[in-house]
């Protein structure tokens, strides 16, 4: 099993794990175009962020994305983790905290200094994987405005 980043030709299959993300989650929808343009945006540009892939046997089994964004606040770089989903046939097996950790790291490598995430309120297995792993819950409260004319 070995971390890299995500090239072009990843793209489909990780966009099958995205709707295996995406049909847990409240506020998405899985959408295969949609997901698939996103991910060629990240790629394609670097300066946006990375997608990590665990891989195993030639087959991806696991992403998180780093999508990069400046803080005035801290006056540096700061990553956000979206998107992180390990196969189902995969859980339980220390691959989402190893990815996680690869992520971290790479997170410094790019010299940024905070890593925020957001979580379903609900899904307290994420929450207690992402703070057994460092994460702190923060006072800040998220607020969405969909600029789109179809709310997804």
């Amino acid at each position: 099993m070995k971390t890299r980043i995500a090239t072009v030709s990843d793209i489909s299959q990780i966009s099958k794990l995205l709707d295996s993300l995406f049909s847990q989650e409240i506020e998405f929808i899985p959408n295969k175009e949609k997901q698939e343009n996103g991910l060629k945006m990240i790629i394609n540009n670097p300066t946006l962020g990375h997608i990590l892939v665990v891989e195993k046997s030639n087959k991806i089994i696991a992403t998180i994305n780093l999508l990069y964004t400046i803080s005035t606040a801290l006056g540096a770089k700061v990553a956000i983790l979206e998107d992180m989903i390990v196969s189902s046939k995969f859980q339980k097996e220390g691959i989402g905290s190893k990815l996680l950790q690869n992520a971290i790291n790479f997170a410094k490598q790019q010299q940024c200094q905070r890593i925020t995430l957001l979580t379903d309120k609900s899904n307290t297995i994420a929450h207690e994987f992402y703070t057994k792993n460092g994460f702190k819950y923060s006072t800040m409260i998220p607020f969405r405005l969909s600029l789109n004319t179809i709310e997804t």
